[in-house]
């Protein structure tokens, strides 16, 4: 498929979710009525339903989606494997178990967004510090890597939930579990994904560059050292942004960015914007199933996620030849 008839499909398909997911749930409300509470500012019951429940979720998926996806693309140029993604390399891991000491601490606010990014950074740099050997690492080894230290994360997680008050827990298994029902900021989220893609897309044609090897993108002017500590910290803020707003969602960044390849996809200066699309759609469309398929019990979102991803991922993976 041509790059940019995808884009554009892309682009018509999230706001078309959006209203969706606006006229959904315990309350259903007409299309009409949706906008009419948007844009005019009517003060009834459905009104309040939209602007001050559904809006900010709706705003918070497209950021966390985004950001995962995004995140995703710049781990799988970094290994130049389509595994990487931030749950599979420990990042997730790490932002969250950060994020949950940062509870026990009673910490909140900027003081959770700063541990979580900490906790990234600082996951990705132990992931490949400990990969090296000889001065040099290779994809294998840091994958390998990668997933010993999210298991290693798994059980602190559960350490922390086990020493936990009993008043703090039910929080950070929500936590835990994906939860967009409270997301304290959706605005800032929306604004690190714009411009954490700005700058991605900046790098677009030295992502390109990069996925042939390290060898050729020094020889054709790059470098790749700086370019990889880019990566890593860029990596690391989007993933810290949406672990903070969302908690541990995985499956995003390892579906949606390969998807996307296997659609005909490798110039990243396309890639990257089509993959914040999808990774907005598709977390938007989870969490409204999320919230409506057995309401009024609301499902953890991450599972949603996962079930929505995998058969589509099979079958364009089945497809390809």
């Amino acid at each position: 498929m041509h790059a940019r008839t995808l884009t554009a499909m892309l682009a018509v398909a999230l706001p078309v979710c959006v209203g969706w997911a606006l006229m959904q749930g315990s309350m259903t409300i007409g299309s009409g009525e949706a906008l009419h509470a948007l844009f005019a500012g009517s003060d009834g019951a459905s009104a309040m339903v939209v602007r001050e429940l559904r809006l900010p979720r709706v705003l918070a998926a497209i950021a966390v989606g985004g950001l995962l996806a995004t995140a995703g693309v710049l781990l799988q140029v970094l290994l130049r494997n389509p595994l990487a993604d931030p749950y599979v390399l420990g990042i997730s891991g790490g932002a969250s178990s950060a994020t949950l000491a940062a509870m026990l601490l009673g910490l909140a606010g900027w003081g959770l967004n700063a541990a979580a990014f900490l906790g990234a950074l600082g996951t990705m740099f132990l992931v490949f510090g400990l990969s090296r050997r000889g001065g040099h690492w290779t994809r294998e080894r840091l994958l390998l890597t990668g997933v010993v230290m999210a298991a290693g994360f798994g059980a602190a997680i559960s350490v922390l939930l086990a020493i936990a008050p009993e008043g703090r827990l039910p929080g950070m298994v929500f936590f835990l579990l994906g939860d967009l029902s409270a997301t304290p900021a959706p605005w800032i989220g929306l604004a690190v994904l714009l411009a954490g893609l700005a700058l991605a897309t900046a790098m677009a044609r030295s992502l390109n560059v990069l996925m042939r090897g390290e060898l050729v993108a020094a020889t054709l002017g790059e470098n790749p050292l700086r370019l990889r500590l880019a990566l890593y910290a860029l990596a690391s803020l989007l993933t810290a942004i949406a672990v903070t707003l969302a908690g541990a969602i995985g499956f995003v960044g390892l579906v949606v960015p390969h998807l996307l390849r296997l659609l005909g996809t490798t110039d990243h200066r396309w890639l990257l914007a089509q993959s914040a699309l999808l990774g907005a759609t598709l977390l938007l469309l989870a969490d409204t199933l999320a919230r409506t398929v057995v309401a009024p019990t609301q499902l953890p979102v991450g599972a949603l996620t996962a079930l929505l991803g995998v058969p589509l991922f099979l079958f364009l993976l089945a497809r390809q030849r």
